[in-house]
């Protein structure tokens, strides 16, 4: 399983995505790609999430280290943070270390490390309105969702919303909020600094992945982010 992850990782059709990825982001900031992913690597991922023990999910929390606390108003989904242990953690992470260094390479970022983490929003769970990043603040330079849920109809909620606070709203449409239904293989990508966003309450159980490329910060050899 793993070697013919391993092809499909540097096929011609991821090597198209990561395009289309890089284009979307240059031009407007933002990259909405339904039914994207691999097959095969959501396939294992989707395997993975739903085997997991339920207490190898935490309740997710909103800052970091020290300023890490828990707040009901904000979010209420739980999270499980993904390392290389398992062969869909590993697959995961040489998909998303490919996709670092094709955006490197075509946009100059400087992205340095990867982290990620599975989501599982049950029923009535949601995250409300926030950034995950804010300028000079932070070294999250690209946010990655991924969806997990197969047949996911409109009834079932748990919409992602961005926000694009760049784009002009009009009496007809509001070009400025966009709606993403989390359905399988679905690929987000967006700038962390510059797209506020919300997930809506979902009706049934939620998977996704959310992950942020980061920049290196490290100053006196310490390394930003910690290993």
């Amino acid at each position: 399983m793993l070697l013919t992850l391993l092809h499909t990782i540097h096929s011609g059709d991821t090597t198209s995505l990561f395009e289309s990825i890089t284009n979307d982001i240059m031009d407007k900031g933002y990259s909405i790609r339904p039914y994207a992913l691999p097959e095969n690597l959501a396939q294992l991922l989707l395997q993975h999430v739903t085997v997991m023990s339920d207490e190898n999910f935490k309740r997710a929390g909103i800052g970091r280290a020290q300023d890490h606390t828990v707040n009901d108003f904000v979010r209420t989904d739980e999270i499980c943070w993904i390392t290389g242990n398992s062969e869909a953690g590993s697959a995961w992470i040489k998909w998303t270390e490919s996709l670092r260094v094709f955006l490197n390479k075509r946009l100059f970022l400087g992205l340095f490390s990867f982290e990620s983490h599975f989501a599982h929003y049950a029923k009535g769970d949601f995250y409300k309105k926030h950034k995950d990043a804010f300028k000079g603040e932070d070294n999250r330079m690209l946010s990655v969702v991924v969806y997990l849920n197969q047949f996911w109809s409109p009834d079932d909620g748990g919409e992602l919303v961005i926000y694009d606070n760049q784009a002009e709203a009009s009496t007809i449409i509001d070009n400025s909020v966009i709606k993403v239904t989390p359905n399988f293989g679905t690929i987000v990508v967006f700038l962390s600094e510059d797209f506020p966003h919300e997930v809506l309450p979902a009706n049934r159980d939620r998977y996704s992945i959310a992950g942020w490329f980061r920049l290196n910060n490290s100053i006196a050899n310490n390394i930003d982010p910690p290993s």
